[in-house]
């Protein structure tokens, strides 16, 4: 082989060599921050509700906020009621019953004496996060809803899901079940 081709070669050996490395240097780099990404989100595999297998969608935390709430005694409890795009497209055309694909979650906090306001209360602990999922075949025997109820990430039990729709048909039934209003 001759000196010009052993350059070449040596050339393209380095090129490669340092691209790998600034591969592997960008791979590294990248990989904490896709890692709490996929941490704030909440494991991939959620735990699914009894009776529906709801589980707490991905990325609800940025969804829309639908309307916040306040819960008194004995549960002295903040709320949020978020929804999906399909959720606010319904509400913003006035569409009931809402279209399957609507999904709300309601985040809700123990309610807490601001430290700098005396008239405020503010979040405190987080209590749990329910879910709506609205599908008409899948849950026709409970006026096309399935429900979910989370506390700490794992769906509470049986019992408890077996209350949800009842609830819901006694006092909600003319707004298809649901109960929060889109706020103003």
């Amino acid at each position: 082989m001759t000196s010009i081709g052993t350059e070449k070669k040596k050339s393209s050996t380095i090129t490669v060599i340092t691209l790998a490395v600034l591969l592997l240097v960008v791979i590294l780099t990248c990989v904490p921050y896709l890692v709490s990404i996929a941490l704030a989100e909440g494991p991939a595999t959620a735990a699914a509700s009894p009776i529906f297998g709801v589980t707490i969608p991905a990325g609800y935390k940025q969804w829309e906020l639908i309307a916040p709430a306040e819960e008194a005694a004995p549960l002295n409890e903040l709320r949020a009621v978020v929804g999906n795009q399909t959720a606010i497209d319904a509400y913003q055309d006035g569409k009931l019953p809402f279209p399957d694909g609507t999904i709300f979650v309601k985040r809700a906090w123990k309610r807490t004496q601001s430290p700098d306001f005396a008239s405020a209360t503010i979040p405190g602990a987080a209590t749990t996060v329910q879910v709506m999922v609205k599908d008409s075949k899948k849950y026709a025997a409970t006026g096309g809803w399935g429900f979910g109820r989370f506390i700490n990430g794992k769906p509470v039990d049986e019992a408890q899901h077996r209350t949800c729709f009842a609830c819901h048909e006694a006092r909600a039934k003319g707004h298809d079940y649901v109960f929060t209003r889109l706020a103003p």
